[in-house]
Parts: structure tokens; sequence; C-alpha cells
């Protein structure tokens, strides 16, 4: 058997044709590259075509998958065995759309009728008029929510939600100041309920319901957690405490619990058409084999870029207003889950791991950022992320410019136009793919989730890492409490911008 390091041998050595010879036979190219996934309704288009893949690099990633046994590896995500080795669990989000272990699936369909009780409970009127809820969290329980608000809830909703996540205290000030204390609940989203930016909001929220005339604060706590009692110790009824499994992480608990307030304000029928579109991905995930997986085939492209090409960066673009906050929720996602510099074995990596995911929308960015991506002396890999239906009732004049917009880009990046001016030569033959949704749906918006959710764990299967641990993010918090309480030494520069702050 090839084993992972002749794989890569023989991926370095193979020829990387430029995009205009890969398209000598175009059309037959883009039907090779190009694939629509269909969905209950509608459908998603994946082109790869204008990435610089080819037969022999599909080959050669093909083989470095079987090398390091994806097969075996996403079996065992959906068995429910153990995959995040360093901490000892499975990961079980994609029980949440009824694949894994029989008990997991069991219990998030539990828990998930728990929630919609509680959602029809609010809507009939049992706990009051409900005209607004704050939903307090951070990282993956603050940037699901809100992503999947601001793309499904413009049209209005059943309940406004607004999402708080910084420590700053001028963003809940902000949320506060747009809800009536007597006729809005608060949701408290934290894995652990040990966040500290979380708890403190929390306080600062209930400290605005008791000023507001709320007589019991307390009562208009919700808790999103995997931790119930200590959520209850904290003062929240235990009726209105949804649990989640342990086994689902924070950057994939979008279809947990930590949903409540999308479900809150679209209905019950709109967060599970979301699980159903994460359950199409998550079928062909599970089925497709080799390049014919979509999920796999995005990346091999990654890693043709970061491992081949060099490029240290990767940028989505969104054209489509409704999806302004995806490349922010893909920061996280593909950045906390793949930035590591050692092995499921502890060995330090032989090669890049994840690149630097960024981004911003369409056509705000062309006239920020393209000017590096057109002429600049990096290679930057682009998604570009669109919808066929416009999302407003405006002249079609604003969808139609929108999306030539967006295909033209990738159209120049790849073209390019030579000048004897170099101010005004464009190289080309710089990599994009396109993702084309028929519309921006609850079921769409979980697919595209979905698809990102398994692209990402497809990458650290083919690096060989964990991408279900995130031990990266703890010292600075473990610093920051350390200067909270007082009494530690720092570095010089440190100690002296405690003291400019007044803080030391």
């Amino acid at each position: 058997m090839t084993t992972a390091a002749f794989a890569w041998q023989n991926l370095h050595a193979l020829p990387r044709p430029g995009l205009a010879e890969l398209f000598h036979h175009g059309e037959a190219r883009v039907a090779a590259l190009s694939a629509r996934l269909a969905l209950g309704e509608g459908a998603i288009t994946f082109d790869w075509s204008k990435t610089h893949l080819d037969a022999a690099h599909l080959a050669g990633f093909e083989a470095l998958a079987q090398a390091m046994d994806f097969d075996g590896r996403r079996a065992a995500l959906f068995a429910g065995d153990i995959v995040n080795t360093t901490e000892q669990r499975p990961a079980e989000h994609i029980a949440q759309r009824g694949f894994g272990k029989d008990s997991a699936v069991e219990e998030a369909a539990a828990l998930h009728a728990r929630m919609r009780a509680l959602v029809d409970a609010i809507h009939s009127g049992v706990l009051g008029e409900v005209r607004h809820c704050i939903h307090i969290g951070i990282g993956g329980s603050a940037l699901g929510p809100a992503l999947a608000l601001d793309a499904l809830a413009r049209d209005g909703a059943g309940v406004e939600i607004h999402v708080v996540s910084n420590i700053d205290g001028c963003a809940l000030e902000a949320a506060m100041a747009r809800c009536d204390p007597a006729t809005t609940l608060i949701a408290l989203a934290s894995k652990t309920f040990t966040t500290i930016e979380t708890l403190t909001n929390a306080r600062s929220a209930l400290a605005w319901l008791e000023a507001g005339g709320v007589a019991d604060p307390h009562g208009r706590l919700v808790a999103l957690t995997a931790a119930p009692e200590r959520a209850v110790a904290w003062g929240v009824d235990e009726t209105r405490v949804l649990p989640f499994g342990e086994g689902v992480g924070g950057r994939y608990s979008l279809w947990s619990s930590i949903g409540f307030p999308v479900a809150l304000a679209l209905g019950w029928d709109g967060f599970a058409a979301m699980l159903a579109g994460a359950a199409a991905i998550d079928a062909h995930f599970r089925d497709a084999t080799g390049a014919a997986n979509l999920c796999l085939r995005a990346a091999f492209a990654d890693l043709y870029y970061t491992h081949l090409a060099g490029c240290q960066t990767r940028a989505c673009f969104a054209y489509d207003e409704r999806l302004r906050l995806l490349p922010a929720y893909l920061q996280q996602l593909e950045m906390e889950s793949n930035g590591k510099r050692v092995d499921v074995n502890g060995v330090p990596l032989a090669g890049p791991s994840a690149p630097i995911t960024w981004g911003g929308t369409g056509t705000d960015a062309q006239h920020a950022v393209f000017q590096l991506l057109h002429q600049g002396t990096l290679d930057v890999p682009v998604d570009f992320i669109a919808a066929i239906a416009p999302g407003d009732d405006l002249d079609p004049a604003h969808h139609r410019i929108l999306l030539t917009n967006c295909f033209a880009q990738g159209a120049a990046l790849m073209a390019g136009k030579p000048s004897r001016d170099g101010a005004r030569a464009y190289p080309g033959n710089r990599g994009s793919a396109t993702i084309l949704l028929d519309d921006v749906t609850a079921e769409s918006l979980g697919a595209l989730i979905a698809f990102h959710e398994h692209r990402t764990f497809a990458n650290a299967v083919l690096l060989g890492i964990n991408p279900f641990d995130q031990f990266g993010v703890e010292l600075g918090k473990d610093i920051a409490r350390q200067m909270e309480k007082g009494g530690a030494h720092f570095d010089a520069s440190t100690t002296a911008l405690l003291r400019a702050a007044g803080l030391g």
C-alpha cells in the first residue's frame, strides 16, 4: 500500500499545467469538475473547473486519501467512534441530523423535541408576550446562529433575535437599546457554562432586566449548554435548560440547542429545513467515493494550493448580502479546526496545515481587496459563493449585475490580460471555485454549512490531524485570568500596557 510520504512525493513530482492549458477542452473539463447536488427543493452547483486540479492530481490525491485511511476515518465519524483523540470523544454533530451511533441519534431527537416544545410554548404565549431575545454566546455559540439569522430572517421573524458575542459592553448595550425588558428573553449559549465573556454579559443582562422592572429576571433566562447542572446552579430554571451532548463541538453546534434562536425566529419548520439540508450533504459525504465526493474534492483543491503551490491564504467571497457573515463563520470552522502543528500522534507536521481563511462580500470586496488578488505578488485561491434567485424585490438589474460581477471575477482571475504597461498587466492563471445555490433557503444554507464541515474534516484526515480540539485558544485565556486575578508577573511590554490602561 502507498504510504502518505510516497503519495506526497508523487504529487510534488507531477507537472502543474496552467489554467489556459487545462481549458484546452473547456466543456469537457467543466463537465468533469462540476456537479449539481439536488436537495429536497432546489440544488447547489459546485464548480472546481477553474482550479488547477487535473486528472493526474485527482488520482494523486486519491492515493493520498487511501494512504491516510480516509474511508476508515470517515466510517469512524459516522459510527460515532472516538475521533477526537486528544479529548477522547466522538464528534456527534452529525447525530443532530440523523447520522451516527443509534444512541446519539436518539438522544439528539429527544433533545430536539424538548427544544421544540419550548419554542412552541413561547410562540403560543405561555411565557407571556415575547417580542425579543438577546442571544449571548461567543465563538461557535454565536457565529452559527448569527449567520443563519442574518441569512434567513430578513423578511421578519416570530421573535426578533439580537446576537451578542463581544465582551465589549458596547455590543450588549446596543442590543438592549433595541429591546423592551418586559418582552425580552435572554438565551445563554455556552457549552461548558464557564465562558467568562458569556457569563459576564449575562450578569449585565440580568441587571438590565431587573432595572427595567422585571420581577424575576432569572425566569427570563434560557440556557443552551452541554453542562445543564452548571446552568441550574447558576440560576436558570431547569425547565428552560436545553442541553446538548458533550460530543457536539462548539463550532459544530448550530444543529443542537445552540440553534434555539434560529428556531425561535423562523419557527420549527425553518430549523428542521436546515437540518434536512445538512443531512443531504451528510448522505453524500458518507456514500460518494474518491473525487466524486464533493467535500473530498474541495479538500484536494485546498491541499493543492497550500502544499503544491505554496499559498498561505484562501479567500471566500459571498456574492449575496444574505451570506455576508459566511466568511467569518468559515474562519472559525477552518482555522480553529485545522490550525494545528502536530498530527494525531503528537508528531510535528512536515508541511503546512490550514491556510488563513479570509474574505468578504461582493461587490464591496472588489473595491477593496481584489487589486491584490489580480495583480499582487501573492497567489490566493478564491471561492465565490452566489445564488441564482435574488433576495430582494427590486429591479432585476441589481441581481443581474451582482451575478455578472461574480462570474467575471473568476473569469478574470483565470484569463488575466497581458500589457506592455506592467501597471495594467494581469498575470492570470489564478485559481478559483464557484458554489452556486439555486436560492438562499434554510435547506440550502444547512447544506452549505455542512459541506464546509465535511470539507474541513476531509482536509484534517489528509493531513493526519485532529480537527475537533482547540487547545490553541486556551493560553491567552489563562493569561487574561492571571491578569484579572493580579499578582502575576509578565514581560516588560505587557506590564507597561497594563499600567498605561490603569490595570496594573
